[in-house]
């Protein structure tokens, strides 16, 4: 499905879900847009019956060279491959000073034990026929996101430096080719800011990119490169602002549906202190809970706020631009109780235009869809206790899902018949 034509769905999956919220009658977990109840798929996996989860790689595994796959995956981007297959690139969000994996003379960091690695799948044996290092001496890389141009932005969700032990200050976006065979030495794109990176979306009609930042007070940005495409030359970062409400708290007591004017102001000095969300917050920019997840579809950008709400169990935001230091800003969802959609994350559009959200709550999360006309229903679960699911992205053709659970370090290819529902 075409970008537009997914966007489209998911703003009236959103309106509707939007509707309902209104009423204030509390959703409850419902299978009739989904794919029916949820059995075993596997010893750790429950999926709707009728799909298949292929186990791909799991910490420890060999790569192509020998070296064990590193631990904690999590963010992860689908590529097509000149094969036919799919690649990922899969980022492991590893905290602690150590030895950087992959080859040490390419490292970012020799003490950054965190980066990327690239999987390639092959859909006809359904096995991973290469796997390496793409990027190494980062920290944790949490989440990221694809560009228009073939690439995968991984994100340094932490903001450490010499001082807890390592080599290099850290907090930067990195840029990986998904065309690359070996491993690179990207530099830091220091421009988009040095601060807790989560998610990042891109704008493909004008290569804005989008940006959100994982701390229980935090901004929304963007970014706006002097070349589209070309990150490296780098651009101007700037702070969601709310037109008429200067240094707006959005955390709570917002309602659901209404439109906001909102415009950027512009963080003039993003590698140094006070942080870019203080810079941008003494300009008027607003506050966020949490930002996590974000992805640009149709023309606008949806993201999470993983605690925000009245509940503490996450909103849903959507940012559609209208000019070009302007547009409009509205909560779509707001989790109306801890329990249900507790801490949305991790969201994307399928090919086929529904929506799933992988949860990160610190109990027992699971895997969401969204049916285009606004219900909500479980899509996979787990018997792993606190264990997060996280880097869910479909292969371009839409035919898998490919997903981590990131303790114990899994990483699996999902299958099954996807139009007999709303995903």
């Amino acid at each position: 499905m075409a970008a537009g034509a997914a966007g489209s769905s998911l703003v009236q999956a959103f309106t509707a879900l939007a509707a309902q919220a209104a009423t204030g009658v509390p959703l409850v977990e419902v299978a009739a847009a989904g794919y029916g109840p949820l059995v075993a798929a596997g010893p750790d996996l429950f999926l709707p019956a009728g799909f298949r989860a292929v186990e791909l790689t799991r910490t420890g595994t060999p790569m192509t060279n020998g070296a064990p796959t590193p631990d904690r995956p999590d963010g992860m981007g689908a590529f097509p491959d000149p094969s036919g297959g799919v690649r990922l690139v899969r980022n492991h969000e590893m905290k602690d000073p150590g030895t950087a994996f992959g080859s040490p003379g390419l490292a970012y960091d020799a003490k950054g034990m965190g980066g990327t690695t690239t999987l390639v799948f092959d859909p006809a044996t359904e096995r991973i026929t290469t796997s390496f290092v793409s990027l190494g001496g980062t920290v944790a890389n949490c989440n990221g996101g694809p560009t228009p141009w073939g690439s995968w932005l991984t994100c340094e969700e932490t903001r450490v430096d010499t001082t807890k032990g390592f080599g290099q200050k850290h907090g930067y976006i990195f840029e990986v080719p998904a065309a690359a065979d070996t491993q690179v030495t990207a530099p830091p794109l220091r421009a988009m800011g040095r601060f807790i990176h989560e998610g990042v979306s891109v704008d493909p009609a004008t290569g804005t990119l989008y940006l959100t930042e994982d701390l229980g007070t935090c901004g929304f940005f963007r970014f706006v490169p002097r070349t589209p495409g070309r990150l490296v030359d780098g651009g101007s970062l700037q702070m969601l602002a709310v037109t008429g409400r200067p240094q707006a708290d959005l955390r709570k007591g917002q309602t659901v549906g209404a439109v906001m004017a909102c415009s950027w102001v512009t963080v003039d000095k993003p590698e140094v202190f006070p942080s870019c969300y203080k810079q941008g917050l003494a300009k008027g920019g607003a506050t966020f809970a949490r930002g996590e997840g974000c992805w640009f579809s149709g023309g606008e950008a949806v993201f999470t706020a993983t605690t925000g709400g009245n509940a503490g169990a996450g909103q849903l935001w959507r940012f559609r631009p209208t000019s070009a230091n302007g547009g409009e800003l509205s909560l779509v969802y707001e989790s109306p109780r801890a329990g249900f959609l507790k801490g949305p994350d991790h969201v994307i559009v399928s090919p086929r235009g529904g929506t799933l959200f992988c949860e990160d709550n610190g109990t027992h999360n699971k895997v969401w869809g969204l049916s285009p006309d606004g219900v909500l229903f479980t899509f996979a679960r787990h018997r792993l206790g606190s264990a997060e699911f996280c880097g869910a992205c479909f292969s371009p053709d839409g035919a898998w899902l490919f997903m981590n659970i990131q303790t114990p370090g899994v990483t699996y290819a999902i299958t099954g018949p996807w139009t007999n529902g709303s995903l």
